[in-house]
């Protein structure tokens, strides 16, 4: 299966450019998807994330406080690796199944972490970068999760940074001017990732 890796930062317009690959075929497989699933009330992570944090991070129906949690990891480093060791065994093994079963052309394999995690950037064929200014992205995490702007530059603190994140890209898609300026600059993608994985699937 040829895999495109989906990467940029928090409010950058991930969600929306992979939806735009979706409309034309392309199966998404995605990551923060997966990590919701396996914090709902039952899911996979629930009693390991108990043990590890307590009561204090799970919610009265059983599901992980997110707000709580946000707090916790993003003022203690090693309380955001205790999670990460928890979580993200999990959610990639989630992921591979999910990639091993689509049927499709490519897949849109979407990693918010994409640059700071070897073993995804490694696995795909080609890392697009959604791109955007910082201010942006700031004011639309502000607007869209109703956090300060102080919580929205503590969560880009700990992400690649844009410079990181270009240096890694195969491909860039910018998202500064809306809508209507992401449409074709993903026609031109799709057609180029639909080439590249009839090529793979010759070759292999």
């Amino acid at each position: 299966m040829f895999l495109v890796g989906l990467t940029g930062g928090i409010g950058s317009g991930k969600s929306t450019v992979a939806a735009l690959f979706e409309a034309r075929g392309a199966v998404q497989v995605d990551t923060d998807a997966i990590a919701h699933e396996l914090t709902v009330p039952g899911g996979a992570a629930m009693v390991p994330i108990r043990a590890a944090f307590g009561d204090g991070v799970v919610a009265p129906d059983g599901a992980l406080d997110r707000a709580a949690m946000r707090q916790r990891v993003f003022s203690d480093g090693d309380a955001r690796r205790r999670l990460e060791a928890i979580l993200h065994p999990l959610i990639r093994a989630e992921a591979d199944r999910r990639c091993g079963a689509a049927q499709a052309p490519y897949v849109i394999l979407a990693v918010p972490l994409l640059v700071e995690s070897g073993q995804y950037r490694d696995r795909a064929d080609r890392i697009l970068v959604v791109d955007c200014d910082p201010a942006r992205q700031i004011a639309r995490v502000v607007a869209r999760n109703g956090l300060t702007e102080a919580q929205v530059r503590a969560i880009l603190a700990v992400q690649a940074s844009r410079e990181a994140r270009l240096a890694a890209a195969d491909d860039v898609v910018r998202n500064d001017d809306g809508p209507d300026a992401l449409e074709p600059q993903v026609a031109r993608l799709h057609e180029h990732y639909l080439s590249l994985a009839r090529q793979k699937a010759i070759e292999s």
